[in-house]
């Protein structure tokens, strides 16, 4: 009998999931996925208008045919210069772990270095050959640290679109 009740309940709440809408607003670099990021309603858009020259960060409450619906603006697609992607593109958690990789590299090498100086000759010393690595692998993440997607400009190639996927 649990099984049964198990399986009606699965079964009801999938064909919930198939009839739910599902909107989104794409920002596309380019045909490859991985330079598509997604916005959905309830999330958080930093943008720049036509309108209005710097960023406002605003909630988004829906979206239609043709505008986007946020808690305190309606806006077309057209009239987004730019989007602040720091926070929501995939490649920053990339390369923001390619920082912190390098940088603990270099500050774990030096601390190993001056502990088994003092454990072996009691006295705190660096060789100049672990000081230079080390140097050079936190003095590479800090190089890196500027090299993040920070906005997404509506010109060009880059483009706005709006995505409706809807089971009427």
């Amino acid at each position: 009998m649990k099984s049964i009740l198990v399986l009606f309940l699965i079964f009801t709440a999938s064909l919930s999931s198939f009839a739910q809408k599902t909107d989104f607003i794409i920002l596309k670099r380019g045909v490859k996925q991985k330079s598509q990021i997604r916005y959905y309603p309830g999330e958080t858009i930093t943008y720049k208008s036509t309108k209005i020259d710097y960023f406002v960060t605003d909630v988004i409450k829906s979206i239609d045919n043709n505008f986007i619906y946020l808690s305190e603006n309606i806006l077309s697609p057209e009239s987004i210069t730019e989007v602040d992607i720091r926070d929501k593109d995939r490649r920053n958690g990339t390369l923001r772990a390619m920082n912190v990789l390098t940088i603990g590299a270099g500050v774990i090498l030096l601390g190993a270095e001056s502990i088994n100086s003092i454990y072996h000759e009691q006295e705190f010393s660096i060789s100049s050959g672990v000081g230079l690595a080390s140097g050079i692998l936190i003095g590479t993440g800090l190089a890196m640290l500027p090299l993040r997607y920070k906005t997404f400009k509506n010109t060009g190639r880059n483009k706005i679109q709006i995505i409706q996927m809807r089971m009427d």
